[in-house]
């Protein structure tokens, strides 16, 4: 650790970071193009100036605080006055060409699509593509074009408090927009200009219909092309979720655990390449070639393209064979990545899989001198084991913090799978190569198939284990980053035990106390009266302090309905949700509040300006509601047609009534 803050690049990457994090969570830049890159050029004059004094390493730190602020400007494409939306009137048609293939939906088929031309006006920026599924029409591809007109839509937030941001996700891919075609509302122009992306999407097409002449079952075709070709959209959600409770997701992601095990394959591989004059040159070229070319099979996803980035700095530092250099592999990488794209820093996949590989790196040779012996044989597995417990450890409170749950059986799904990933992997590679030389035996897809469902079935038995799966886990950002400050302490003193080391073990546990004390005061002292937007559904309820008092009109029987309940529970720390009789007229502090159902009853005496929540589409003549008992608020949830709510809007808004629909605004919160 006391190697690394004396490394110059880390500090240069934390100052990017700094930068990264002010632009685009504050958006202080917002003067043009050209302004930026004088400051930059200003600033790197003032380094001569100022040369060997304390304003030099000031002038630095600012300088790359400042080149963070630059990347996030110039990567959003809202930015430059090239971006589609500048040029879209509402009759504009525009060319729309295939850069990635989503998973499909119920209805419609979905793809990121690269806006390229707006009334023939060469365009950037790109949308999520909704296509309407159609029986006789072919499925695009990646680099296929379609012209269409212009009906581009806002993305919609969450609707539901702690509920996942798929708007906020897809903005920091540079999405914005969406576009939904009917199958009768596009031209489709066929395949334009090929690029790599696209020909790395025909090389997996061509290997899937390969491998669907041979006896492998869907569910082994969907885990190959997860494991082989980094596409998981064919997976069935009962199999990623098992891979999930087995706490084995990461080997479905072509990332940073598969790209690690085939370096180290081809570090061994191409060993003796060194034997030649000039050979240590000569394999580090080769075993970085091969990377990069696994990177464009697998799809050149944002993951596999990080791990490649990562660990083709790490393949130069394991051939000076010196620990310290790969750290430092590590962070010259990180650098690298986020000058380049400064959204990886939010991405969640970067989050975990750097925290990992430190993980593995500065905790796993101390995990590895605690138990040592003389058989072979056991080191091995200990050294497996130390690995799995570090690479935890590295994301534990990262991994709470976003999915709120911790397989228990992680330790053994780790140790019985991945001692033998690497041949898997190797074994799916020879599979895939045979069978594009249409030379491949039945026996051996039979045998791999066999594998790999013998890979499901371990993978479903661990997962059938729930009572090892700790769910529900609250993770606030204080404490997650409490936890991390306790971590490292943790495993400082247990390197070296000394009064220095103890005293900041004993400090971060006091801070790591102080922030759940804290967030117990802060989550006590809360009260509030809250509408949950449910599809059909009428859902509300009174949240005192850590327990929700929940009413609804219907029993809550969906996965989607469950979860979004649990989610509101894991993100607001409650303890307890006790489900109440549902009752038309109810008072909160010195706030009155009705409920109209079906049955239009709203003559009730005593009524003093309630909030009025229309639920299950009444009947009801609103202007004479209105009229008399005089609301404060007028509420339509998810219960209600739509034709209703609309009309119910006009009503309101010629009576001059504040109306609120949770199928457009969201959750209803009303805070005491």
């Amino acid at each position: 650790m006391r190697k690394l803050l004396n490394y110059l690049p880390f500090y240069f990457t934390v100052c990017l970071i700094l930068g990264i994090c002010i632009q685009y969570y504050f958006t202080i830049w917002t003067f043009g193009s050209l302004k930026p890159i004088l400051i930059v050029l200003f600033l790197s004059g003032m380094l001569f100036i100022f040369r060997n004094s304390i304003l030099y390493r000031i002038t630095t730190f600012l300088l790359f605080v400042f080149v963070g602020i630059c990347s996030v400007y110039f990567s959003n494409d809202r930015n430059h006055t090239s971006y589609y939306q500048h040029k879209i009137t509402k009759k504009s048609t525009v060319l729309l060409i295939i850069s990635k293939v989503v998973k499909e939906g119920a209805y419609a088929y979905k793809y990121i699509a690269k806006v390229a031309q707006v009334d023939g006006v060469s365009t950037r920026g790109n949308v999520l593509l909704n296509l309407e599924k159609d029986s006789l029409k072919r499925t695009l591809n990646v680099d296929d074009s379609l012209l269409s007109f212009a009906n581009f839509t806002t993305l919609k937030p969450p609707l539901n408090p702690h509920q996942f941001n798929y708007k906020q996700y897809l903005a920091r891919q540079g999405i914005y927009q969406q576009i939904e075609l009917k199958k009768d509302r596009y031209q489709f122009l066929g395949n334009g200009r090929s690029t790599l992306r696209g020909f790395s999407a025909r090389i997996r097409i061509q290997i899937n219909t390969a491998l669907q002449k041979h006896a492998f079952s869907t569910s082994t075709l969907a885990v190959m092309n997860a494991l082989l070709l980094g596409q998981r959209k064919d997976l069935s959600n009962q199999l990623r979720n098992e891979y999930e409770n087995a706490g084995a997701i990461h080997i479905l992601a072509v990332s940073g655990l598969h790209v690690g095990i085939l370096l180290l394959l081809f570090h061994f591989l191409l060993q003796p390449l060194e034997r030649l004059r000039q050979g240590k040159l000569i394999k580090i070229i080769l075993v970085i070639a091969l990377l990069w070319f696994f990177a464009l099979i697998a799809g050149g996803s944002a993951s596999v393209l990080r791990a490649v980035t990562m660990f083709s700095f790490v393949a130069v530092g394991l051939s000076f064979k010196r620990r310290k250099t790969i750290s430092f592999s590590l962070i010259s990488s990180a650098f690298l990545l986020l000058l380049v794209h400064p959204m990886f820093l939010f991405d969640v996949g970067f989050q975990l899989s750097y925290f990992a590989v430190f993980g593995i790196v500065w905790v796993q040779p101390k995990l590895a001198n605690l138990l040592k012996s003389k058989y072979w044989f056991f080191r091995k597995v200990w050294s497996l084991c130390s690995v799995s417990i570090a690479a935890q450890l590295g994301v534990l409170p990262l991994s709470l913090f976003y999915f709120h749950q911790f397989p228990g059986l992680f330790f053994l799904s780790n140790v019985l799978i991945i001692p033998f990933l690497g041949a898997i992997l190797m074994g799916g590679i020879f599979v895939i190569i045979l069978a594009l030389s249409n030379l491949l035996p039945n026996f051996i897809a039979v045998c791999y198939n066999g594998i790999i469902e013998a890979l499901n079935g371990l993978i479903h038995w661990i997962s059938s284990k729930e009572a090892f799966l700790f769910q529900g886990i609250p993770m606030s950002f204080l404490r997650m980053l409490a936890s991390y400050l306790f971590c490292i302490a943790m495993v400082q003193v247990c390197q070296k035990f000394n009064v220095k080391t103890l005293r900041y073990f004993l400090l971060s546990l006091l801070l790591i106390q102080g922030t759940i004390w804290f967030e117990h005061i802060k989550f006590t002292n809360k009260n509030e009266f809250i509408i949950l937007h449910a599809s059909r559904k009428s859902v509300y309820g009174q949240r005192k302090g850590k327990t929700l008092f929940l009413k609804t009109n219907q029993p809550l029987t969906s996965w989607l309905e469950m979860t979004q309940i649990e989610n509101y529970r894991v993100g607001e720390q409650l303890n307890f949700i006790k489900q109440q009789a549902a009752t038309n007229y109810f008072t909160i502090g010195n706030q009155d509040f009705l409920v109209v159902d079906s049955l239009g009853i709203y003559q009730v005496e005593g009524l003093k300006n309630p909030i009025v929540l229309l639920q299950s589409s009444p009947k009801i003549n609103l202007a004479r509601l209105i009229k008399t008992i005089a609301p404060k608020l007028l509420i339509a949830d998810g219960s209600n047609y739509t034709a209703y709510v609309k009309r119910w809007r006009i009503v309101s808004n010629k009576n001059g009534i504040p109306f609120y629909d949770t199928r457009t605004q969201g959750a209803y919160v009303l805070k005491f």
